[in-house]
């Protein structure tokens, strides 16, 4: 399998999960052409083309020949120079890894990676939040992510790759859409009850399991566990966490719970004061179930050696 055909998979897989429709993400692409068109020439030599083929900016070929053929894969969560090093002397012991791949983005995709929060705003539409609010609540949070990543050092993984020669690529948001629609399908397919109820379904999953050995299950920081569930949301894609102010918001359109990767300790003291659930599932085993279920569709499309390291735990399924 070429590495540009393993790209181009999971943009297609990522965007067959996506909460929005295909006519939403049409429109978007739309949108961003637009706006490229209107810009002069010289911001134009600097415009990420790829961010016109997709929507899904945090998902990029970082490092090496789109061509290249790939058998071996080591996959990590995150992927910085202890793993690419990692690479480089399993290579030289005749291990033959043609491709490293990350979940969390490095370089020009994490610095982009506020361009996809865009979808919360789609998410919090479908649950009955008018349109003007969900804009506005995403726009706000999306240039606060982007002021915070600009200050980063982007790049600083992508040179180790390309000094070693290694092939790296980042998949973000179209593991996160996998997660994210497999978790809600359950969800609304259980209709749990309680809390505890819901509880004990993430209990059931194998990565949520790895998580509670590794003492980073899921667990609930608003709410109790005798307390009623009622309508669940789930909220594990989008890039990063939303704005604090989508609490009182969900409140309002019925949602009682929220399950999430992650959230801080604001998020939570807010939530607490609007009396919605909140269930963190876990960061970690969340990117894992991601990941599993996307590298599944590859596997069912090429047989490829997937090599786990960093925070990675390959669980397959049927």
């Amino acid at each position: 399998m070429k590495l540009k055909e393993i790209y181009e998979f999971v943009i297609k897989k990522g965007i067959e999960k996506d909460p929005r429709s295909k006519k939403e993400i049409k429109d978007a692409l739309g949108k961003t052409k637009r706006c490229f068109r209107k810009l002069p020439r010289l911001d134009k030599k600097f415009f990420d083309k790829e961010a016109l083929k997709h929507p899904f900016s945090d998902t990029r070929i970082l490092n090496g020949n789109p061509s290249s053929d790939i058998r071996t894969i080591l996959v990590g969560i995150d992927i910085g120079g202890e793993e690419l090093l990692t690479a480089y002397t399993l290579n030289k012991e005749g291990l033959a890894i043609d491709l490293v791949m990350s979940h969390h983005p490095s370089g020009r995709a994490l610095a982009d990676l506020y361009s996809v929060m865009s979808v919360q705003a789609n998410m919090l539409e479908k649950l009955g939040v008018r349109h003007e609010i969900a804009e506005d609540i995403v726009t706000k949070r999306m240039q606060e992510v982007m002021r915070r990543f600009s200050s980063l050092n982007t790049e600083r993984t992508i040179d180790i790759a390309r000094l070693l020669g290694i092939p790296l690529m980042c998949v973000h948001t179209p593991a996160d859409n996998h997660v994210n629609k497999f978790l809600q399908d359950l969800f609304d397919r259980e209709k749990p009850k309680k809390i505890k109820d819901a509880l004990n379904i993430l209990k059931s999953i194998p990565e949520y399991q790895d998580g509670m050995v590794k003492g980073t299950g899921p667990q609930v920081v608003s709410g109790e566990e005798k307390k009623n569930c009622g309508r669940v949301f789930v909220d594990m894609t989008g890039g990063t966490e939303g704005s604090k102010k989508i609490f009182s918001r969900l409140s309002q359109v019925g949602v009682n719970t929220v399950i999430g990767m992650h959230f801080s300790e604001e998020h939570i003291r807010i939530a607490k004061s609007e009396y919605v659930n909140v269930i963190v599932a876990g960061h970690i085993a969340s990117d894992n179930l991601g990941l599993n279920l996307l590298l599944d569709g590859i596997s069912k499309k090429e047989r490829l050696n997937i090599m786990p390291c960093s925070g990675f735990t390959r669980v397959k399924r049927k």
